[in-house]
């Protein structure tokens, strides 16, 4: 159970909200928990889907885009974004389940991609302080300069979300997922 509450329906939400939450509805065909909880406060709402909708046309792909999620919500222990990744990661981006059970470990099983999420895991753990050679590795890898500033963005998005859900306990609207151990 949330500890705010979650509007029920777009109508319920504030109305400085409720045309943002018809544009995720038309979207995505719903409106997940997360977007209706952050409605609350309709410039923490824009402010998400601004910065969700600019890195959405971005230099990452779809499934790098999805990789890093899932390696932040692992990190990040937020079992709202875990769920919605792993749904995402399926279903959008066709990633397989091993593929997301190597992201949840901080890398995976494509090389290039490799670098990236364990560039984003990095940059979790360490908190925004990875040494050089992070950067490095990253370029090494293939990424420009455009790509790698958008991991960090990737991070920082997909904290904000993983925090959300964490302070304030939203309700999981997507097939549950495993603890990694099990």
């Amino acid at each position: 159970m949330s500890r705010i509450p979650t509007p029920a329906t777009i109508q319920d939400a504030p109305d400085a909200s409720q045309g943002l939450l018809d544009a995720v509805q038309k979207q995505l065909g719903s409106v997940p928990n997360l977007f209706r909880l952050v409605a609350n406060s309709p410039a923490a709402l824009e402010g998400y889907l601004s910065l969700n909708g600019a890195l959405g046309k971005g230099k990452l792909d779809p499934a790098t885009r999805e990789r890093i999620a899932l390696a932040v919500a692992q990190i990040n222990g937020c079992g709202y974004c875990l769920a919605a990744h792993t749904y995402l990661g399926k279903n959008l981006a066709r990633l397989s389940d091993a593929e997301m059970r190597a992201n949840r470990n901080g890398g995976s099983t494509d090389a290039r991609a490799d670098a990236a999420v364990r560039f984003a895991a990095e940059i979790v753990e360490a908190r925004g302080r990875v040494a050089s050679s992070a950067v490095d590795a990253v370029k090494a890898a293939g990424y420009s300069d455009a790509e790698i500033v958008e991991v960090v963005a990737h991070v920082a998005l997909n904290t904000l979300t993983n925090y959300v859900n964490e302070v304030f306990g939203t309700g999981i609207d997507f097939p549950q997922v495993r603890d990694l151990a099990a």
